[in-house]
């Protein structure tokens, strides 16, 4: 499998790139929408953007501001042909589990999916698309220990 074009998502106002896809549990709900690949490098076939939003005093959110959408009409498509009315974005209240952003050097390629190995991990947790954690994890320690 070929390594795959991530998305991307704004957290503290510095944009990253995601190894996770957070769409991936509303569509598995949603059988009927069907998105075609439109490349080996998006198996999906579609690229979301997305935020953490909110405050300090009310909690901070996932949203999906931004999709482009390929589908096997070969019909191109934005966010509202899932969310129609949803100009600042949409709650990812179906999403449970970690999102990771790599940063740093490459440390190791992998020519699959998001295997590859970078110097850092940014790890979100989210449960019902609420931020309850975050971490960061430095892999060229891992990779010192390793040796």
């Amino acid at each position: 499998m070929t390594a795959q074009a991530a998305e991307s998502l704004i957290y503290k106002g510095t944009e990253y790139s995601m190894f996770t896809e957070p769409l991936g549990g509303y569509l598995a709900h949603h059988p009927s929408i069907q998105f075609e690949s439109y490349s080996t490098a998006c198996w999906r076939g579609y690229i979301g953007s997305w935020e953490v939003k909110g405050s300090p005093e009310k909690g901070y959110g996932l949203y999906l501001i931004e999709l482009t959408g390929h589908l096997p009409n070969q019909q191109n498509v934005g966010l509202d042909y899932l969310f129609p009315n949803s100009p600042g974005g949409v709650f990812a209240h179906w999403f449970n589990g970690e999102i990771r952003c790599p940063s740093g050097d490459l440390l190791n390629y992998v020519h699959m999916g998001y295997a590859s190995t970078y110097a850092k991990d940014l790890i979100l947790e989210f449960r019902l698309g609420l931020l309850i954690g975050e971490q960061i994890v430095d892999n060229s320690q891992s990779l010192r220990d390793e040796e």
